[in-house]
């Protein structure tokens, strides 16, 4: 428990932000007898569990459900969708929401953290300042205020035609039509809920793919899928301007071409929440609204750590996560690795999945190294048939070395990332993972012949 003196309250640790990275790092911390003093302005459990990874990937599960009640006919069971009652979406999602928050806040409660609520400022490399109560951190501060999401200059989120993710996952309605501004993986997978649900979807990216960060077969697989479910989108073409009409949003594009919607989802990422927080002050220091830190996570500062969104990097709530964890054993005196964020898994919840960890084959090749490369393609693998879904797998290794990616795309990919995760970290050759044995029929055995075929014994495949 923090112990307080005169000026201030004082524990091992004060974490400013209670999100992904700061719960993780508080009850690792706690675990290892630091006393520690969380500050959170909102809920305990920050974007991920209220504003983003839970509550998406909640509707995109009520969009599946749509999907297989209307293609149910494909496999002679007899349903279909009768609309969607965005009512029920909203509190299957709430309540999802409701419990994890929950169970959280009892966790944090019985490791004895204490949680403030209020809006924390640092105002000195030990100190966190809320609603005029100092907090000091005996051992290091840590800090986890993560991000926001950005708009475009000149494009004004209104809440009402324009809107942010934010907006999107409040909606009490399905909209007719829909622009969706930036085709990375929010903006994706908010068009996968769409067009599940029965609107009109249009996807501008102004990279030549959309999630252009991924292995560019797989971008391309999503596209052959997106395309075939009726997803339209603009690829390579920037946007110009968005006027709001008496019926929705006009999107107009550099080259002059327009779209009219009802809706306008801006999805150009997340930006850093470290605005006025004092960060600049106290002698941070700063790139674009980021916090700079080394491989462990930190600062310029003594003591002083930045973790998850806020340091310039992979925004995902499970790097924030890990960090927590990291920057906890760290301040404990433990001697934990840096994160390994070339290998760090990475899923898009859309229909089709993709999936992938390790680096691409263009990075392997700009690093060097003499690439091998296999794509299996799920039209082999049994389960994937059983589920109609579309997609491969596709493998990247060093000549005569080990694994360096796994990249794939499918129907419930998501759920072999863990096994290709075991792959990459530990360095295994093709011929190691051809030894395991998959069990049949799942799709994990395209993981596996994806391998077989590597270490040079194609067996569903013509070698």
């Amino acid at each position: 428990m923090a112990s307080s003196s005169d000026s201030a309250q004082t524990a091992d640790l004060v974490i400013l932000g209670a999100g992904s990275g700061g719960y993780a790092c508080a009850l690792r911390a706690a675990e290892l007898g630091l006393s520690v003093v969380m500050v959170e302005r909102d809920k305990v459990g920050g974007t991920c569990l209220h504003r983003g990874c839970i509550p998406t990937k909640a509707l995109l599960h009520a969009a599946e459900v749509a999907d297989a009640a209307r293609e149910g006919e494909k496999v002679g069971v007899r349903s279909s969708v009768d609309g969607i009652d965005m009512a029920t979406v909203n509190s299957y999602k709430d309540g999802v929401v409701s419990r994890l928050h929950k169970g959280l806040t009892g966790l944090v409660k019985s490791r004895k953290i204490t949680v403030v609520e209020g809006s924390g400022r640092l105002v000195s490399p030990n100190t966190v300042e809320v609603d005029g109560t100092r907090y000091q951190a005996e051992k290091a501060v840590v800090l986890a205020t993560g991000s926001y999401s950005r708009s475009l200059p000149g494009l004004e989120v209104d809440g009402e035609r324009i809107i942010s993710s934010e907006h999107a996952l409040r909606l009490d309605r399905v909209p007719q039509s829909v622009v969706v501004l930036g085709g990375g993986v929010i903006g994706v997978e908010f068009a996968s809920v769409w067009k599940s649900f029965g609107a009109d979807v249009t996807i501008i990216e102004a990279l030549p793919h959309l999630l252009p960060l991924e292995e560019e077969s797989s971008s391309k697989l999503l596209e052959r899928a997106f395309r075939k479910r009726g997803i339209t989108f603009s690829l390579g073409k920037k946007f110009s301007e968005a006027k709001t009409t008496d019926s929705g949003v006009t999107v107009t594009l550099e080259d002059g071409t327009t779209y009219d919607a009802e809706l306008l989802l801006v999805a150009v990422g997340r930006g850093p929440v470290s605005e006025g927080l004092g960060y600049d002050e106290v002698g941070l220091e700063m790139d674009r609204g980021f916090v700079k830190v080394d491989a462990h996570c930190q600062t310029n500062l003594d003591n002083v750590y930045a973790i998850g969104d806020l340091r310039p990097g992979l925004q995902l709530a499970h790097v924030g996560f890990a960090e927590g964890i990291m920057v906890a054993e760290r301040v404990a005196g433990l001697n934990p690795p840096a994160v390994d964020y070339d290998n760090v898994p990475r899923i898009t919840y859309s229909e089709p999945e993709v999936a992938s960890v390790g680096i691409t084959a263009a990075q392997a090749k700009e690093r060097g190294h003499d690439v091998v490369e296999f794509t299996y393609d799920l039209a082999g693998n049994g389960r994937a048939q059983i589920l109609q879904t579309a997609g491969a797998c596709k493998v990247v290794a060093v000549k005569d070395g080990p694994v360096l990616g796994v990249h794939m795309v499918g129907s419930r990919v998501g759920d072999l990332i863990a096994e290709a995760q075991l792959i990459t970290n530990w360095e295994a050759l093709p011929v190691e993972v051809a030894q395991l044995i998959h069990p049949h029929p799942t799709l994990s055995e395209a993981v596996g012949e994806a391998h077989l075929a590597l270490a040079g014994k194609p067996l569903h495949v013509h070698g």
